[in-house]
C-alpha cells in the first residue's frame, strides 16, 4: 500500500522542484527532471513532456522517463493532441477504451498505458507549448487533487522551458556572430592594419607576405627594427588577419613601466597584497583568446623574462599574490628595437626565451633604406593626419618633397607622421613648404644631390619673388612673410637657404 502525502507537503516539494527547474539552464536535463519529480510526485510509473514544434504541426517528446526513444507525431493526434488543441486537462482512468488514445506510441515503445493524467503546458502569455503526461498511476487512477498540483508544476515547467529555449538560440545566436565576426575581421577588419604598411619596396613587399602567411598559425613571432618603423602595427596586422580576430588585442610596452609594476601588469595581482589593492587580472588573463604584444621586450628585467618562458611554455600565469594558476589561450607577438643576440652574450636576455619568441622572425626596413617609397608614403600619411584632425591638408611642393628625400629619419615612419601633422597645422599657403618642416627636420639631413635645370630655376624664381617682396614691402619681413603667404619664420628660413640679405626697414 502507498501513503499518500499530505497537501502542505506535496506543495512543498512541488516549491521544491520549481526552484531547482529555475536553476536548471540546459533544455535536456531540464526536462528530465521535471519528468522525474513529476512521476515520484504523483507516484505514477513514468511522464513524458510534449512539446508542440514551432509551425504547430508535430508533436515530440524529448523525454519519456523510462524510455530512450524520441517519439514525433503528428499535433492533433493522441491524448496530447487532444489537450493542446484544447487548453484543457484530461483524466483517462482506461486509456486503450479512450477513442482519442495513440496506440502506435505504446507499439513503438513496448509500453502499455493504463490510465494517464494530461495538462498543457501554457506560458504567461497563455500561449500553449505542448503537453504534460502521468502515466499509470501505482495505486487507483488520478484524482482531482493530482490535477491542481500537476497544473502548478506544468505552469513552471512551461516558463522554465522557456527561459532554457532562449538561452539556447541566444547561446547559438552568439556562435554564430561570433564566427562571422571573426569571418568579418579576417575578411574586411583584418585588411586594415595591414593596408597601412605601405610601400612598393622589396622589403615591404615581403614583409606583407610573411604576415599573410603566418597569420594563421599559432607560431610566437618576434619583430626587431629601429623606433618607429611601424613594429606595432606588423602585430596588430597579424593579429587581425588570424582566427583570433575577434578575440582582443592586447599590447605593453614593457620599458614604460617601472620593474615594479611590470609583473602587476603583465599577469594581475590578488585581493589583499597590500592595503587598499583589489584583485585584478593582468595583460595575459585580458588577451585571453586573442593576442598579446609585449613591445620592447628586450627592456624586461631577467626575472620578468624567466616568467614570460613560463608561459609560453605552460600557458598558464599566477596573479601576485595568488596560488593558483591560471589558464590562457594567447598567441605572444614580441617586439624590440634592440640587438636581442648581443644581449644575450651580455647575459641580459635569457637564450631559452629568445628561441621561444624567435619561431619566425619579422624586421621592419628602416626609411632611410626606401627613399623611393618616401614621396607616396608622405603623401597617404598627409591625408591620413589631416583627416584625423577634420583638416584638409595642401599638398606637398616639390621643395618640401625634397627636403623629405634629404633626410636621414632617425625617427623612421613616426617621425615623418609628425613632420607632416606639423605642417598641416602650420602651413599658410597652397602648398606645404619646407619652412613648414621643423628646423630639426632641415639642419639633419643628408648631402644633397645637385638640383636638376627645372629646380635651379624654380629657385631662382623663387628667390627672385622673395627679393620683389622685400623691396615692396621696404623690407618688413612680417609684410613681406605675409604678401608671400608664408610664416615670418618660414621666411626667415628661406632668406637663410638663398643667402638673401636685408637692410633695416627704411622709415615711412
Amino acid at each position: 500500500m502507498v501513503i499518500r502525502l499530505p497537501d502542505s507537503e506535496r506543495l512543498a516539494a512541488v516549491l521544491r522542484i520549481c526552484q531547482r527547474m529555475n536553476s536548471e539552464r540546459a533544455l535536456p536535463q531540464l526536462l528530465d527532471l521535471v519528468a522525474e519529480e513529476a512521476a515520484r510526485l504523483l507516484d505514477a510509473d513514468r511522464a513524458s513532456i510534449f512539446l508542440l514544434s514551432e509551425d504547430g504541426r508535430e508533436l515530440t517528446s524529448k523525454v519519456a522517463l523510462g524510455s530512450p526513444q524520441m517519439i514525433h507525431f503528428a499535433s492533433d493526434l493522441g491524448i496530447a493532441g487532444s489537450v493542446v488543441a484544447s487548453g484543457e486537462t484530461v483524466i483517462v482512468k482506461d486509456a486503450y477504451s479512450d477513442p482519442r488514445f495513440y496506440q502506435d506510441v505504446d507499439n513503438l515503445t513496448g509500453y502499455r498505458t493504463l490510465n494517464l493524467l494530461a495538462v498543457p503546458m501554457t506560458t504567461n502569455n497563455g500561449r500553449v507549448i505542448g503537453a504534460f503526461e502521468i502515466l499509470n498511476k501505482r495505486d487507483g487512477c488520478f484524482e482531482d487533487d493530482d490535477v491542481q498540483l500537476i497544473k502548478s508544476l506544468a505552469a513552471n515547467a512551461a516558463i522554465a522551458i522557456q527561459t532554457a529555449r532562449l538561452i539556447a538560440e541566444l547561446d547559438s545566436r552568439r556562435v554564430t556572430l561570433e564566427h562571422e565576426n571573426r569571418n568579418l575581421w579576417r575578411e574586411v577588419g583584418g585588411k586594415l592594419p595591414s593596408q597601412l604598411l605601405l610601400g612598393t619596396h622589396p622589403r615591404m613587399e615581403e614583409l606583407r607576405r610573411m604576415i599573410a602567411r603566418i597569420a594563421d598559425t599559432e607560431i610566437t613571432v618576434l619583430i626587431t627594427g629601429e623606433s618607429g618603423t611601424g613594429k606595432d602595427l606588423v602585430a596588430r596586422s597579424i593579429h587581425f588577419a588570424s582566427p583570433r580576430a575577434a578575440r582582443p588585442f592586447v599590447a605593453l610596452n614593457c620599458a614604460a613601466l617601472p620593474e615594479a609594476l611590470l609583473e602587476t601588469e603583465l599577469f594581475g595581482v590578488e585581493k589583499g597584497v597590500a592595503t587598499g589593492v583589489d584583485r585584478r587580472a593582468g595583460k595575459f588573463e585580458s588577451a585571453q583568446g586573442g593576442t598579446i604584444f609585449l613591445d620592447e621586450i628586450g627592456d624586461l628585467s631577467l626575472a620578468a623574462q624567466a616568467k614570460i618562458l613560463r608561459v609560453l611554455q605552460d600557458h598558464v600565469v599566477e596573479r601576485i599574490g595568488g596560488r593558483t594558476n591560471i589558464s590562457v589561450d594567447v598567441r605572444v607577438i614580441a617586439a624590440t628595437n634592440k640587438d636581442l643576440t648581443a644581449a644575450m652574450k651580455k647575459g641580459e636576455f635569457r637564450e631559452d626565451l629568445y628561441y621561444r619568441l624567435n619561431v619566425v622572425h619579422l624586421k621592419t626596413p628602416a626609411l632611410r633604406e626606401m627613399p623611393g617609397d618616401i614621396p607616396a608614403l608622405a603623401n597617404a600619411l598627409l591625408y591620413r593626419v589631416a583627416s584625423g584632425m577634420k583638416r584638409v591638408a595642401p599638398p606637398l611642393s616639390a621643395a618640401a618633397i625634397q627636403v623629405l628625400l634629404r633626410s636621414s629619419w632617425p625617427g623612421n615612419v613616426r617621425q615623418l607622421e609628425n613632420e607632416l601633422r606639423r605642417a598641416t597645422i602650420v602651413a599658410q599657403g597652397p602648398e606645404i613648404l619646407p619652412s613648414d618642416f621643423s628646423e630639426e627636420l632641415t639642419a639633419v639631413s643628408v648631402t644633397p644631390e645637385p638640383p636638376s635645370g627645372l629646380q635651379q630655376e624654380l629657385e631662382a624664381l623663387e628667390r627672385r619673388r622673395i627679393q620683389d617682396a622685400l623691396a615692396a614691402n621696404a623690407n618688413n619681413q612680417q609684410r613681406t612673410a605675409k604678401a608671400l603667404g608664408l610664416s615670418r619664420q618660414g621666411l626667415i628660413n628661406k632668406l637663410k637657404r638663398y643667402g638673401i640679405r636685408t637692410s633695416p626697414p627704411r622709415e615711412e
